[in-house]
């Protein structure tokens, strides 16, 4: 197998850690292991390995020709198979299709709002899944709307994984106190529901002024960020709150963090769970998408429904005031991440799938 990952950026988010994951991670298993970032470049190309093949196309419209030929010397050139397409460059990877039919290509769909799948637009996926081989799932949701839905059947739920083999050297600083910081690695975006954070942080500079919280994901300027840092401004939580936009150096942030949390309304099987639970950390995150398969309550986190910022609250206090409970629950998700959301435990039946089904 000769695989090509390709993903329309590299800036850091979920999908774009996963494309280089798996990039770095078949590297070690398959004859040719690429990636193509079609629109953007980022700083995750600082953590590809080095023998993984990449190109950026620099991708100007949906229908750029010269990119597309230039992807399509890319495959010639390197012999590839397999292109595996993470969320929306299916679309790019469908064009090729049409001119380079040999290739057989998959679908990994990462999409984050499967709370709200009835929402999502189709009519282009009914269009290009016909002249696709198989698609990859990040929750069971996802895979169930594949088959139902798309009529599709070639679909297996996949859960993302997570390595600690890159690093970059960036060295964030975060503020606070060292021992009482709580972060939150998610886009400031809507489906990730920030003001539930902020809701909590209003709640917990009362009974625990010393902690603080830190949002670390892309920040966009937009309308969202803006009532986001309105609200903080507004509720008096400078000193409480901060937000530090994309980082590349998430091992240090984590490194520097004492408690994990997600308010999201909404999720696939967010990377950042498996992140602090590879860096041991206890959590508390709302019960959206496949997190409840991750975390059970007071086994390996505390997990509360989405809205919720009282029970939220109660769950963040557990962890301030109980030192051996953080730790108990941190090595508990770190067990749990390791027997099923690593890199060996997801590459391994990936292999296998693409034996069956793609290469059959």
């Amino acid at each position: 197998m000769r695989i090509l990952q390709v993903i329309d950026s590299l800036a850091v988010g979920g999908a774009e850690r996963m494309a280089v994951n798996y990039a770095n991670a078949l590297a070690k298993k398959v004859p040719f292991s690429g990636i193509v970032a079609t629109r953007q470049e980022g700083s995750l190309l600082q953590q590809l390995n080095g023998n993984v093949t990449y190109l950026f196309l620099d991708k100007k419209g949906s229908f750029d020709l010269k990119a597309l030929f230039r992807l399509k010397a890319f495959v010639k050139q390197h012999k590839i198979t397999i292109i595996q397409a993470h969320s929306t460059s299916f679309f790019t990877s469908f064009l090729l299709k049409l001119i380079c039919p040999s290739v057989q290509l998959i679908w990994h769909d990462h999409y984050g709002d499967s709370e709200f799948l009835h929402k999502r637009p189709v009519t282009i996926l009914k269009v290009v899944l016909p002249f696709f081989s198989g698609i990859i799932a990040v929750n069971h949701k996802l895979k169930d709307w594949a088959k139902e839905q798309m009529h599709f059947s070639n679909t297996i739920y996949l859960p993302n994984f997570t390595s600690d083999e890159n690093t970059t050297q960036v060295n964030t600083v975060l503020k606070g106190i060292e021992g009482k910081r709580i972060v939150c690695l998610a886009n400031l975006r809507e489906q990730k529901n920030h003001f539930l954070l902020i809701e909590v942080a209003n709640k917990l500079k009362i009974s625990h002024p010393d902690w603080t919280f830190h949002l670390v994901g892309k920040d966009s300027g937009d309308g969202y960020a803006t009532a986001l840092k309105s609200s903080i401004f507004e509720l008096e939580l400078e000193d409480a709150v901060f937000i530090y936009g994309a980082k590349s150096d998430i091992i240090t942030v984590l490194q520097q963090s004492t408690i994990g949390i997600l308010t999201s309304q909404s999720e696939g099987l967010p990377v950042a769970l498996l992140e602090y639970g590879l860096h041991k950390m206890p959590v508390v995150v709302t019960a959206v998408g496949e997190i409840n398969s991750v975390i059970q309550n007071e086994f390996n986190g505390f997990v509360v429904p989405s809205q919720e910022s009282e029970l939220f609250y109660i769950a963040l206090v557990q962890l301030i005031e109980n030192k051996e409970l953080r730790m108990k629950l941190g090595e508990s998700l770190y067990r749990t991440i390791l027997e099923t959301y690593s890199e060996r435990a997801v590459i391994t039946p990936y292999l296998n799938w693409m034996q069956k089904t793609i290469l059959k």
